[in-house]
């Protein structure tokens, strides 16, 4: 068995990010992340118990990177506005979806695949709370008596441009959304209610 760089927990993280998202869960077996991963079983049941807690970890990986990844592009519009800060991070959608090995979004494929695992549930919770906490942030101090439903309507928004680039295999999905976001952040500027 080849040794890879890196550690172990961090070899087994990479090789399941990157077969669990582009073959789905349930088709990959632990025997073949472990073999790709260049790691001992022994080793890959020290730091998960299980597939279901590898899987669980990987989730919660993904979210990261791709929080990470768009508080990258919002703080370096820092000096923008508001609603292009927001805009933004449709930038970022548009970017991932371009991606080759694009997939739709890991989160869905896994609630689809484990609709009932505590911890793989938990794992899609933690993903969902970040996006509606961002946009509610960048909207800022200026209070409007629907920006909950302003916030709401944007994660739906960012979700349809995720599954219609998948679904429809839709290279402007992420474009169109942007330009919905527009609409509803200036019906907000206008003080009009957005629903």
């Amino acid at each position: 068995m080849e040794k890879k760089p890196g550690t172990v927990r961090e070899r087994l993280l990479e090789t399941a990010d990157r077969l669990f998202y582009a073959e789905g869960i349930h088709a990959v077996g632990i025997d073949r992340v472990i073999a790709e991963s260049s790691v001992a079983k022994s080793s890959m049941y020290v730091h998960f118990r299980t597939k279901e807690d590898l899987v669980a970890e990987y989730l919660r990986r993904r979210s990261d990177v791709m929080r990470a990844r768009v508080t990258r592009e919002v703080e370096a519009r820092a000096q923008e506005p508001a609603e292009e800060r927001i805009l933004s991070v449709f930038d970022v959608l548009d970017e991932v979806i371009s991606e080759p090995g694009f997939r739709g979004c890991a989160f869905a494929n896994a609630a689809a695949e484990y609709p009932h695992h505590a911890d793989v549930q938990k794992a899609v919770a933690y993903d969902r709370t970040w996006l509606p906490a961002l946009f509610s942030r960048l909207l800022g101090p200026l209070p409007a008596d629907n920006d909950d439903e302003l916030v709401a309507a944007l994660v739906q928004v960012y979700d349809g441009a995720n599954a219609a680039a998948h679904l429809d295999h839709s290279k402007t999905s992420a474009r169109t959304a942007r330009k919905t976001a527009e609409l509803l952040l200036a019906t907000r500027k206008a003080g009009r209610p957005v629903a």
